[in-house]
């Protein structure tokens, strides 16, 4: 399927690896020009060279920190203008919420609500002008069914949900739309990353822990990237300008209910 999006300029956040990675790789294969981040340039780096090799793509890696103001401004300006962007941010360490203290709390609100506002913030106006914009906020299945341990990231990217809703319908208008993807258990080091602390705190074995998390899924598999990111490219394509202030769970039927 041709997304129509051939020539547009895309900015993918925290994109060297995992999800932003597969939104990244899907973008570039769509014709797109694509900035790609991260926080470590080596990765970057590799990721940058991959994806210019599978697709020819223009890539740009910028190596910078989302949630502060100098990373988001070396992002947006390393490109004339923004045509598509997915906000993206790694998510607070599972942790029991009587363990976080204030300061957590504002990291986690800042990396995962406020960046991805004053991001668009940042490129909005300018797609409404150019009559075309796509924004995708890659948030997680915790929203709409969360988790013990992960309140603070279920909390701060309900928030960022609740924000945009009005924003959302407020450039409809223009052909700009902005969606989130609720993602659930994929294949990525963040899972990996989960099983490893879930060892440590209870001496099981990882793969028991694999398997177990697995079955509970109806897919009875982990989501694989490439999934994602094929899902990220449709809401991005100009085939979508229809869908917009709506929040996409991906998560192979985990989540039980119906809306």
């Amino acid at each position: 399927m041709d997304l129509g999006i051939s020539g547009r300029i895309a900015v993918i956040c925290a994109s060297s690896q995992g999800l932003g990675r597969a939104c990244a790789f899907e973008l570039a294969r769509a014709g797109c020009t694509v900035v790609v981040n991260g926080r470590d340039q080596q990765a970057l780096a590799q990721t940058a060279s991959e994806i210019r090799a599978e697709t020819g793509a223009a890539v740009i890696p910028i190596t910078a920190d989302v949630a502060t103001a100098e990373g988001q401004l070396a992002l947006i300006s390393a490109v004339p203008h923004v045509d598509i962007l997915v906000t993206n941010n790694g998510g607070p360490p599972l942790r029991d919420f009587r363990q976080i203290d204030r300061e957590a709390m504002m990291t986690g609100v800042i990396g995962n609500m406020i960046a991805p506002i004053e991001l668009i913030q940042r490129v909005v106006d300018g797609m409404v002008a150019r009559r075309f914009g796509r924004i995708v906020n890659i948030t997680s299945g915790s929203v709409k069914m969360p988790l013990a341990g992960l309140d603070l990231s279920s909390g701060a990217r309900a928030g960022l949900t609740g924000f945009l809703a009005g924003v959302a319908r407020s450039v409809a208008h223009a052909n700009v739309t902005i969606n989130c993807l609720l993602p659930g258990a994929f294949a990525t080091r963040r899972l990996e990353s989960s099983i490893a602390t879930a060892v440590s705190k209870t001496g099981a074995d990882p793969e028991t822990i694999r398997t177990t998390r697995r079955e509970a899924i109806p897919a009875k598999r982990f989501g694989d990237p490439a999934e994602f990111g094929a899902a990220c490219g449709f809401l991005c394509s100009a085939q979508a300008g229809f869908i917009t202030g709506q929040s996409l769970l991906i998560d192979g039927g985990a989540f039980p209910g119906v809306l």
